[in-house]
Parts: structure tokens; sequence; C-alpha cells
């Protein structure tokens, strides 16, 4: 993601492997990632993207004050998204403290050592599916795996209509 005051600036996805540096873009006073070599392009992270710094982290801490951490990776978050007008981009530390990406120190080297995994869900499975709600997800998710139970003796199944499925039990009204 690209800060909301980066909306206005030229932005593309990072890249694993690559290095980012930590720039103030030129018109406003955001600091975010820009590769090497595209001083006014915002490269934007998912959260999940891990970065690994050459040195330890070095942050602003007031108006001239710098706080350099003990940790040399992160990964990049997102911090109070619903909050409106300020800035939300952070990177996380192993010990789980943030910081803002806008309070970076300038010129900080970074590699990108992996991208989050983002699952495409296809047009056919269902709002269940995508929630993972289905009994199938449940029993995968416990480690189990999910079995139809047998139909009771003397119940029969017929499918009339792609939409609907219809239960008899043997001798009654309707039944096969």
């Amino acid at each position: 993601m690209c800060d909301y005051s980066l909306h206005a600036m030229a932005s593309r996805p990072a890249k694993v492997g690559e290095t980012l540096v930590t720039t103030t873009f030129p018109r406003t006073s955001t600091r975010g990632f820009a590769a090497e070599g595209e001083p006014g392009m915002a490269v934007c992270l998912l959260p999940g993207t891990e970065l690994a710094f050459e040195q330890d982290v070095k942050y602003d801490q007031g108006w001239i004050w710098t706080r350099t951490t003990s940790f040399r990776v992160a990964k990049f978050g997102v911090v109070e998204p619903n909050v409106p007008h300020r800035h939300h981009d952070a990177i996380e530390f192993p010990d789980g403290s943030n910081v803002l990406v806008t309070l970076l120190v300038e010129g900080q080297r970074a590699t990108v050592l992996q991208l989050p995994v983002v699952h495409q869900i296809s047009g056919r499975t269902t709002k269940a599916e995508e929630h993972g709600s289905t009994p199938a997800a449940a029993a995968s998710a416990a480690g189990r795996s999910c079995k139809v139970p047998a139909m009771p003796s003397g119940v029969s199944a017929t499918k009339p209509e792609a939409s609907a499925v219809t239960f008899f039990r043997s001798g009654t009204a309707g039944s096969p």
C-alpha cells in the first residue's frame, strides 16, 4: 500500500529481491520507499511484505532526535486503517513494536525478502467458501476430513432441479 498522502505520486508494486531506499517524495512531507535509481517513484508494499535493512533501522523521534532500533528485519503493515487523514503505513519489528514509514530516516536501504501470499478466488466459489465457513473448510482447518453422513435407512434422495434436493421416505407420497 502507499500512504494516503502519496496517492498523487507515480507508484508501482514492490518486487522480491529489489533494494528500496527510504525517501521523502517531492512536493510532499511524506517519506516512503523508492527503488534504487527511481527516486520519484513510490514503491508500494502489501501488508505482510518482509524487509531486510542493511543496518539497524533508524527513525525520527520528535523534531530533531532520531532513534536506532536493534533490528534489521521488519514486516510492512498498516496501523489504525479506519482513522482518516493520518499515516497508516508502518513496519513491525520482531518484538511487535511499530514505526510509521513516514518517520523512517531518509537514505536507509532495505531489500524486499518476501511478498505476502495472495489467494485469488475463482468466480465460481461461494461466499461461504471465500470466508472458509463451509463444513469442509472448518474440518480441514481442524485437521480432520469431512465425510458426508450416510442416508438413514429407507430414505432416498432425488435431484429434480439443479438447485434443490428433495428427500422422500419410502412408502410416502411422491417417493420413487
